[in-house]
């Protein structure tokens, strides 16, 4: 099969496809015939060292895949060879073949391509995680969220008006803010322009209850001073560069908590939570009320391209491979 192999760390121009072994299911595995791969963030930073988990090499990155079942390990029960799936791979996934464990895997609506359900499980899983789970988000109440019109950020904005919030969307131009807004935002930032926590305050009236941050940087540092009281800000990365540091006393004055929502973790200590959240999230998406954007599909050959879209920040949404 062919796949995307990365040899050494380094950028995305060190990565080369190449003709490699087809993957065999061990007992608790199976294959996965892949029909998309969404590019995360996090897949920039594997490819480089710089992620939690450091593969041998040589190896293909690739964390969430979309496609059929091919073969399936002797252990593994209800999955079929043949059926729709999403597989949360770790690494792999920009292949024409991956194996997952059955334990990550699960069935997604015949409704829902491919192409639209290899973008849903990081970013979609994260923000609804993140926004019920960690951040106690309640109908009424007002959320505020950071890069939203890349894939975790656009994801929070739709799940968080399917929640009923009223929304606040920033991002960094005029197009991303549009983007947002055909989304569900009810109301629209343009960060680059100066500090945003006074519109905030004003749009709110006093502070956002829930402010959701891939962000970090000076964008989270604001995030603390606009935010209500007994507010919630959930940290979900720090896209900015700089990892900011929390002044105890804010916390103290205003009774608000920072929670962190590391969304991987979940499918070790809780899956039955995952599976939860995946059937709301495919709910909603079946019913209309989520409309996962993918804003551009690229070959295995034009993965380079697709990681430099990514890290440059000239994609919006979701960018899916389709080995």
């Amino acid at each position: 099969m062919k796949a995307l192999v990365c040899h050494a760390w380094g950028g995305p121009e060190t990565l080369v496809v190449e003709e490699v072994a087809d993957p065999v299911a061990g007992a608790d595995e199976v294959v996965i015939r892949v029909e998309g791969c969404g590019v995360n963030f996090a897949d920039t930073l594997i490819i480089q060292g710089k992620y939690q988990v450091k593969p041998e090499h040589p190896f293909s990155p690739g964390m969430e895949v979309a496609g059929t079942i091919a073969a399936i390990g002797s252990d593994v029960r209800d999955i079929a060879v043949g059926d729709a799936v999403i597989g949360m791979s770790g690494v792999g996934g920009f292949a024409e073949l991956v194996v997952c464990k059955a334990r990550n895997v699960m069935s997604r609506p015949s409704a829902i391509s491919g192409v639209t359900a290899a973008g849903i499980p990081i970013a979609f899983g994260t923000a609804h995680i993140g926004l019920e789970h960690r951040g106690q988000l309640k109908a009424g109440e007002s959320l505020l969220v950071h890069g939203a019109s890349g894939g975790v950020g656009l994801a929070a904005v739709e799940i968080g008006k399917a929640m009923g919030a009223t929304v606040i969307a920033t991002a960094s131009s005029a197009e991303k803010l549009a983007i947002a807004k055909e989304h569900g935002a009810d109301h629209v930032i343009d960060y680059t322009k100066g500090e945003f926590r006074q519109e905030v305050k004003d749009l709110t009236g006093g502070g956002a209850d829930v402010i959701f941050d891939p962000v970090g940087g000076d964008i989270f540092d604001q995030s603390l001073r606009c935010i209500a009281w007994e507010g919630r800000l959930v940290v979900v990365g720090f896209a900015a560069g700089r990892i900011p540091q929390v002044p105890a006393n804010i916390l103290l004055v205003k009774n608000i908590s920072v929670v962190g929502v590391h969304w991987s973790n979940y499918r070790e200590r809780t899956p039955k939570l995952l599976r939860e959240s995946f059937a709301k999230i495919f709910g909603w998406v079946e019913s209309g009320a989520l409309n996962p954007l993918v804003s551009k599909t690229y070959s295995l050959d034009e993965a380079v391209q697709a990681f430099a879209d990514l890290t440059e920040r000239r994609a919006t949404g979701k960018v899916v491979v389709t080995p």
